[in-house]
């Protein structure tokens, strides 16, 4: 049987280590390199003649395509006028030019239209159940995209191409910061730092809040993958719980007393409605929607094609389809799916559980639903 998604690109990214292992990674707060297992590993998630056939498309367009140089006074991001047309495709003499001189190319959430990051990102995505992006950053020989910064969320970078020198901090002079933190532009990282040069086949984990920088080496290019572990906050999830709640609980619709403020005693009411929603119910609510965010964010990739008829024989759920089950006390359950809903009955939920894990199915007609959903592929 072949390797699913999220096992193919574990052992990909992850040789040698356990999903707890790198679970804990995830749940620390230190950065970590690790030197290639092997060198061309990551060759055939992308190259430079795929972002040069990218850049020959209409697909190629500001600001999945902008371009960064350090050298620059004041902001270190090009402005798009010089490298893309007023449309925003690519004007690619000019962007030529630009790299020529220095500037490193971006090319943003490249595993939307990259099959090969697709399926990678599809794979990590089932396995921590958040959205993944990969950005590509391909680096002109001794030149720097980017300022020292830190990043709004964990990244893992691939080192594909070249040799690329990185300086790390320890710490985070802003705790926990996310998307919504403003950037404090004077920010200096505290401490000296790490110096290591990524390799080919090399992986370099970043938390959130550390510290980093990176230039390329005099006389080598640099092409590598970033990838943007997309987790929700606490204060993103219960904002969307909050939302939610919003619409069936009256006591979350009350009045906020503001007329009494100084007479009533609103730290006693803001404590009841939060204890309020403490309930288990209410976690059961905030872990579907934050799983149908996940299904609604990332682009489905169903199995089937335009033409392909439903193969005889065993069936699983396609891996490239973000879904997930919630049942009821009778038997039955609902599924959600990037496409909405679709409600089940006991012997359909039953069918769907065996799918799960690859089955031939009984119920044909059910089965054949579902791969016209795009919800089936073969085992």
């Amino acid at each position: 049987m072949a390797r699913g998604l999220a096992e193919a690109a574990f052992a990909l990214a992850f040789p040698g280590m356990t999903v707890d292992e790198v679970l804990a990674l995830r749940e620390g707060p230190d950065w970590r390199h690790f030197p290639a297992a092997e060198p061309s590993r990551f060759d055939h998630l992308v190259s430079v003649a795929a972002i040069d056939a990218h850049l020959r498309t209409d697909g190629a367009r500001s600001p999945r395509i902008s371009m960064a140089d350090e050298s620059r006074s004041g902001s270190a991001g090009v402005p798009e006028h010089e490298y893309a047309l007023p449309d925003g495709r690519v004007d690619l003499p000019a962007l030529l030019a630009r790299f020529d001189a220095g500037a490193s190319l971006v090319v943003s959430q490249f595993h939307e239209t990259h099959p090969p990051l697709a399926d990678f990102c599809r794979g990590l995505e089932r396995l921590f159940l958040h959205g993944v992006q990969a950005n590509i950053y391909l680096t002109p020989p001794a030149a720097q995209g980017f300022r020292t910064h830190y990043d709004t969320h964990d990244v893992f970078v691939l080192q594909v191409e070249g040799r690329k020198r990185w300086r790390v901090w320890d710490g985070e002079p802003l705790p926990r910061p996310t998307r919504r933190t403003p950037w404090p532009g004077n920010m200096q990282p505290a401490g000296e730092p790490h110096e290591l040069t990524m390799s080919p086949g090399d992986l370099l984990y970043i938390p959130r809040g550390v510290m980093h920088d990176a230039a390329t080496l005099p006389g080598e290019r640099s092409l590598h993958i970033t990838l943007g572990l997309l987790e929700a906050s606490w204060a993103q999830a219960i904002r969307s719980l909050v939302d939610e709640l919003e619409l069936s609980d009256p006591v979350l619709r009350e009045s906020v007393p503001t007329w009494r403020i100084g007479e009533a005693d609103l730290f006693a009411a803001l404590a009841a409605r939060l204890n309020g929603m403490a309930r288990p119910e209410h976690a059961g609510r905030l872990t579907n929607l934050l799983l149908e965010q996940l299904a609604r964010d990332r682009q489905p990739l169903p199995a089937r094609g335009l033409f392909a008829p439903m193969p005889e024989g065993p069936l699983r759920l396609a891996e490239g389809m973000h879904t997930h089950l919630v049942l009821a006390d009778d038997g039955a359950a609902t599924l959600f799916w990037t496409g909405g809903t679709l409600d089940l009955s006991a012997a359909q939920t039953e069918t769907l559980t065996a799918l799960s894990e690859g089955a031939a199915p009984e119920d044909r007609d059910f089965a054949h639903k579902l791969w016209r959903m795009g919800l089936l592929e073969a085992v």
